[in-house]
């Protein structure tokens, strides 16, 4: 069970990041069906909402057989097959109804982020073993799905971060192998050190500070954060403040002075140095992706005004 300090920092990470989720099919076969999924620059997933689908690995040539209620999950977007499973004594796969909620889901911030960086190429999570939330989520998800409401789509893609949240809870609680994030998550003291750090990411914070908090010599400190996410703390602190940044930077009455003092920067200058290593473009191109956005954004609105 993840502590209040864990629950922070993975909620400030989410946020950060801004995860957005999308139910981009819903194929209903009857008989037999082969679909080639290929390499996606982001994530996706797959709900059985009726039957069974036979999902193939093309990097292990492994396959698994998942039923309704199950999710399979490929968070870096990895290639694989979705088929109609063999014969069985129960009759011919030419006699079966499969009907599947297909979505994606990528980051704001793009792929560069700590929650991917600490997820393997796949995911599953069966709905027999699965928390009763989860199960609820699923049967609503494929409820909805099944209507023709107003608001379908929308009411859907609402529900598919909420999925994105649950399985990657479900994948901590019952993952053993864990690293990244994830295991700084179940550390209590990584999580109290990364509760901090989000929360106050413009503080001068140094090595002997964070071990404080972590109860922990420096070296002992340093050494651990590194095994655990891969990075060392000022690393990791310099990648969440330009994670900030991005989300900061889309507001147009924030100036690139404020967001560099506001996220520890003496100078705009070391903060546009800074942001350029990490994303490998200047902050002008973010805030003027942003504006456009926000100008695209009008005529939509007026339109559905009428």
């Amino acid at each position: 069970m993840l502590d209040r300090s864990a629950e922070a920092a993975f909620a400030a990470v989410l946020g950060a990041h801004q995860l957005r989720a999308y139910i981009s099919d819903n194929p209903h076969y009857c008989g037999s069906f082969i679909e080639a999924e290929r390499v996606l620059p982001h994530g996706m997933f797959h709900l059985i909402d009726e039957g069974e689908c036979l999902v193939e690995f093309a990097r292990t040539g492994t396959s698994l057989l998942l039923h309704s209620g199950d999710l399979v999950m490929f968070p870096h977007g990895a290639a694989h097959t979705l088929r109609s499973p063999p014969d069985t004594d129960d009759g011919p796969a030419a006699n079966r109804f499969t009907s599947i909620l297909c979505g994606e889901f990528e980051f704001a911030t793009g792929n560069r982020n700590p929650i991917l960086d600490a997820l393997p190429d796949w995911i599953v999570v069966r709905e027999a073993d699965s928390q009763q939330q989860f199960r609820h989520l699923a049967r609503l998800m494929a409820h909805e799905a099944r209507q023709e409401s107003f608001g379908r789509q929308l009411v859907l893609d609402k529900l598919a971060d909420a999925l994105f949240v649950m399985a990657l809870r479900q994948h901590i609680a019952n993952s053993k192998e864990r690293r990244g994030l994830i295991a700084a998550l179940i550390d209590p003291r990584m999580a109290r050190v990364l509760e901090a750090m989000h929360a106050a990411p413009g503080r001068a914070w140094t090595v002997a500070m964070l071990a404080e908090l972590a109860h922990q010599s420096r070296t002992a400190f340093a050494q651990h954060f590194n095994e655990v996410l891969g990075v060392s703390p000022y690393q990791y602190l310099t990648e969440w403040r330009m994670a900030e940044a991005l989300r900061l930077l889309a507001d147009p009455k924030s100036s690139a002075a404020t967001i560099a003092e506001k996220l520890g920067y003496q100078t705009e200058a070391a903060f546009r140095r800074a942001f350029k290593k990490i994303h490998g473009y200047g902050p002008g191109r973010t805030r003027r992706a942003a504006r456009s956005a926000q100008i695209d954004a009008v005529p939509s609105a007026a339109a559905a005004n009428r």
